[in-house]
C-alpha cells in the first residue's frame, strides 16, 4: 500500500543525449533510513506496467535498457520510493518519443586542414545513423574582424570545404546537425564550439 508518510520522487524527467536516455528525480528526504526507489515503464503499443533494470535502486537515475533504445516509441515511465514495507505514490513522465525529444550534440571536428583560400574540415556525427536517417551539417563561419557578418552552408558529407576565403585571415566556424527522418520530423542539434583557424599565404 502506498502511504501518505513518504514522499514521493519530485522533478521526475527523462533525459535523452543522442538517443541515449535516463530517467532522473530528486532524492527523497527521510529522517532515518534508505530510501530504494523502483522504475517501471510502459510503450504505446501495451498499456501495461513492466520492470526496467532498476528495482530498489539507491541511485536517483535509470538508464533505458537497450530494447527501450527505439526512436520512434512511446514510452511512458513511472518511479516510486520505498523505505522497508512502505512506498509512496508513483510518479509519471509525460509520454517520450526520442526522436523527438532528445537532444542532439555537436559533431566532432576530426580534422581541419588549411589553405590560403580554404579549411577543408572533417567531422564525425555525433551519434550512429539509423536506415532512413539524413543528416545535415549547418556550418556557419565569419571573418574574427568583423563577426558580426555571419556566412553559413549546408551539406550531407562528413568531409567539406569552406572555400573563397582570404589569406592570412583568422575565420572561425561553428556546426550542428540536423536530422531530417522519415516522418518528415526535423530535429536541429545543438552548435559546435567556435574552433578558429588562419588560413596560409598562397
Amino acid at each position: 500500500e502506498s502511504s501518505p508518510h513518504l514522499p514521493a520522487p519530485k522533478d521526475v524527467m527523462v533525459y535523452s543525449y543522442n538517443f541515449r536516455s535516463s530517467l532522473r528525480w530528486s532524492p527523497v528526504e527521510v529522517d532515518r533510513g534508505l530510501v530504494l526507489y523502483t522504475v517501471h515503464f510502459k510503450t504505446g503499443a501495451f498499456n501495461q506496467w513492466d520492470e526496467m533494470n532498476c528495482t530498489s535502486i539507491t541511485r536517483t537515475e535509470c538508464s533505458f535498457p537497450w530494447s527501450l533504445e527505439k526512436r520512434r516509441w512511446t514510452v511512458v515511465l513511472r518511479v516510486r520510493a520505498e523505505l522497508g514495507q512502505v512506498t509512496s505514490d508513483w510518479v509519471e513522465t509525460d509520454p517520450f518519443v526520442a526522436e523527438r525529444n532528445t537532444t542532439i550534440g555537436p559533431p566532432k571536428v576530426n580534422s581541419v586542414i588549411v589553405s590560403s583560400d580554404s579549411l577543408l574540415i572533417s567531422v564525425t556525427p555525433p551519434f550512429g545513423s539509423e536506415a532512413g536517417d539524413s543528416l545535415q551539417y549547418h556550418v556557419s563561419y565569419w571573418e574574427n574582424a568583423t563577426s558580426t557578418t555571419k556566412k553559413e552552408t549546408k551539406t550531407s558529407n562528413t568531409l567539406f570545404k569552406i572555400g573563397n576565403l582570404k589569406e592570412l585571415t583568422l575565420y572561425c566556424f561553428r556546426i550542428q546537425v540536423e536530422l531530417m527522418a522519415h516522418s518528415d520530423l526535423q530535429l536541429l542539434g545543438l552548435q559546435s564550439v567556435p574552433e578558429c583557424y588562419r588560413t596560409t599565404i598562397s
